[in-house]
């Protein structure tokens, strides 16, 4: 009887069998998609490191709303010096001595809240490069992943050189050739310490703030940058990006 109980409990067939099977070739595919994913975004890295990146996925999209929007990639040499010290000395002043993360900002941040960022220039560029504009946890999570990647393969001077080509300074107006003309009249590279510290006023909220007719409170705003960007010039945290 035994033996018999036997047979008939080898012959069943293991229905988890398939299942165990399905979950295996997931998870396999999902480590190829992984893998692909992470070369290709290292491949990219380094690629723009030496090569202009193309339009930003938010200007893809602004572009498509608005029906256009005005853009020319500059060099870095072909930009004002006081205008990379003023979007430093307004958006990360420590740009210099950290790499990629502003532990004192962060830490600053959670203790008072939600109300102040601690995104540094080399998170907003990956942002803006590599990634989509929102505050999902996703995109924060990638955003902490390739930001040391660049800051590795990067030079610091070429991260401020493609901030600045990438940023918005107003509504479907993107980068400093853009910005330079559209406000003032003239090339990023005559530009005036004054346009340049208005120019960086706005860069937290460029639809909602004007270089060109700012508010007295704005223009209180642009006075600091100024003299910050004169500050960090002389305290050497601008050495790293200046020639």
């Amino acid at each position: 009887m035994a033996r018999k109980a036997a047979k008939r409990s080898s012959g069943k067939t293991d229905k988890s069998a398939p299942r165990r099977g399905l979950f295996s070739s997931l998870r396999r595919w999902i480590w190829r998609l992984f893998l692909i994913v992470t070369v290709l975004v290292v491949l990219l890295v380094v690629i723009f490191s030496q090569i202009s990146p193309p339009r930003t996925f938010y200007m893809g999209q602004e572009a498509r709303r608005l029906g256009a929007i005005d853009y020319q990639w500059v060099p870095m040499s072909a930009v004002a010096p006081v205008m990379a010290r003023s979007v430093v000395a307004a958006e990360d002043a420590n740009f210099c001595r950290h790499w990629g993360f502003d532990m004192d900002a962060i830490r600053a941040a959670l203790e008072e809240g939600s109300g102040r960022g601690a995104s540094t220039i080399s998170q907003q560029v990956v942002k803006n490069v590599f990634l989509w504009h929102g505050r999902s946890w996703a995109r924060k999570a990638l955003e902490a992943a390739i930001t040391p990647l660049v800051e590795l393969v990067w030079s610091k001077r070429r991260i401020v050189e493609v901030y600045l080509n990438v940023a918005e300074f107003d509504e479907g107006v993107f980068g400093i050739d853009a910005a330079a003309y559209h406000y003032f009249g003239v090339g990023p590279g005559e530009l005036s310490p004054t346009q340049a510290a208005r120019l960086a006023m706005v860069l937290p909220n460029p639809k909602g703030r004007s270089a060109s007719k700012p508010t007295a409170q704005q223009r209180k705003r642009a006075a600091q940058i100024l003299d910050g960007a004169a500050t960090i010039r002389r305290d050497g945290r601008a050495a790293c990006f200046e020639d």
